[in-house]
């Protein structure tokens, strides 16, 4: 396909994205089977073009003064660096290409500017959530929502059950694989430049030995974070597709006890494989929604994992149509349900036992606030400074968490280049 046609492709892509609210993995694969002609290498161009245009749509409605699929799409291509020339030859209105672009299109993308911009349009974020970036971030809030706008690398977690990251570093050699900044067994695949493909981690030889999971580096910080140690009682309320599990579990060195529970059953169906492949023998599954089950365990743990459900403001990186999706209600029903889980989190904890609350959003309301409701309505329970919970399970010095607090951590991709991530430690008294 020429890059016109991507380019239209892109457009009637979004334009159902839009219209009938479709995940985008879901609108690019229908797009897929329609248009069979499309070879591998134009599907992966395509979906950068769709992707970026979502994530920028708030400045390109801005500059462009429409929010249709059409300038969503060329203000994502102009964000990221293709000239208004370039995009020009690519809208011709010939070869299936988009029409010319108008006097005032060239105008406004030759000018692309967002200097005046408000903070919202600056950070690509929905307007009605500045007052919350503001509160978590105050004058970078625009700062950390533009840095949620990029793309982001691609992470794993080696499974030391299994290998060794010197091992796993050089099986990865040709895709350019790092060692994360922070995660001790944390493996980074750079973006790759321009539109080139992301590599298809899942048929390497190594992930299906069970060498390495994929799991942002956030995400592996975290549970690092919850210090399960060989020998515990541990309780993943929370498990979904096992993440966080499959890690304590690795931490262990399969001594002790994981069980893993979640209230949605179709969402603990990946777990099972993972749990196969990554050679996990410590973690126990319980039925999803099994209510039953989950309390005829009573208050026998040493630590329970609440990876609470949340709006996922953190992984706008990875999913930025939902941030456009996301309204003032789903967020007062996420910090309803967080509020439950935690405190059907204490009803496991035993005395002198810990409970770690997990978030993958940035949103005050949904960490900080639900810290000091939490703190007001279970009094048995104190915090553990994060620094402290870094020094037993990671060592070395503590990054600063994006909102200046030294009893919680927020991790966020412009301060710590990870998904946002929201990490509080709590201890009952023995």
């Amino acid at each position: 396909m020429r890059p016109g046609a991507r380019v239209s492709a892109a457009i009637e892509i979004i334009t159902t994205i839009l219209s009938r609210y479709q995940p985008v993995p879901v609108a690019l694969e229908d797009w897929g089977k329609a248009h069979r002609f499309a070879g591998s290498g134009d599907r992966n161009v395509i979906g950068h073009l769709v992707y970026d245009g979502l994530r920028h749509k708030a400045s390109s409605a801005h500059v462009l003064a429409s929010s249709s699929p059409r300038a969503l799409v060329l203000g994502g291509l102009r964000a990221h660096g293709t000239s208004a020339a370039e995009i020009s030859a690519m809208c011709t209105g010939a070869d299936h290409s988009p029409e010319s672009l108008s006097t005032e299109e060239h105008m406004r993308l030759e000018a692309w500017s967002l200097a005046d911009a408000p903070v919202w349009v600056k950070g690509n974020m929905p307007e009605w959530l500045a007052p919350s970036f503001d509160r978590a971030f105050g004058s970078r809030a625009a700062e950390e929502g533009a840095a949620l706008a990029a793309r982001a690398p691609a992470d794993l977690r080696v499974n030391t059950l299994r290998a060794e990251p010197d091992k796993v570093l050089e099986a990865l050699t040709p895709f350019a694989a790092e060692p994360c900044a922070m995660a001790p067994n944390g493996i980074r695949i750079p973006l790759p430049s321009g539109y080139g493909r992301t590599p298809n981690l899942m048929a390497e030889e190594g992930y299906q030995s069970g060498w390495f999971e994929i799991q942002d580096e956030g995400s592996q910080i975290a549970a690092a974070l919850t210090c399960a140690q060989a020998g515990e009682q541990v309780l993943d309320l929370c498990a979904g597709g096992g993440g966080k599990s499959l890690a304590m579990a690795a931490a262990m060195r399969n001594k002790g006890q994981v069980f893993a529970y979640d209230s949605d059953r179709m969402r603990l169906k990946p777990i099972f494989a993972r749990l196969d492949r990554a050679g996990v023998r410590n973690v126990q599954m319980l039925r999803g929604g099994d209510e039953a089950a989950l309390e005829a365990l009573g208050n026998r743990f040493d630590l329970v994992l609440a990876d609470c459900p949340c709006t996922g403001t953190g992984t706008w990186r990875r999913r930025p149509d939902a941030k456009w999706r996301l309204k003032p209600d789903a967020l007062a029903a996420r910090i309803r349900d967080q509020q439950q889980v935690l405190a059907r989190a204490t009803r496991h904890v035993k005395p002198g036992g810990r409970l770690v609350y997990v978030t993958c959003s940035v949103l005050p309301e949904e960490n900080t606030d639900q810290v000091a409701w939490f703190l007001k309505a279970y009094p048995d329970f104190t915090i553990e400074p994060f620094a402290e919970l870094w020094q037993r399970s990671i060592g070395g010095t503590p990054p600063t968490s994006a909102d200046g607090r030294e009893d919680t951590l927020l991790l966020t991709p412009a301060t710590h280049k990870t998904d946002g991530f929201f990490i509080a430690s709590f201890r009952r008294d023995g």
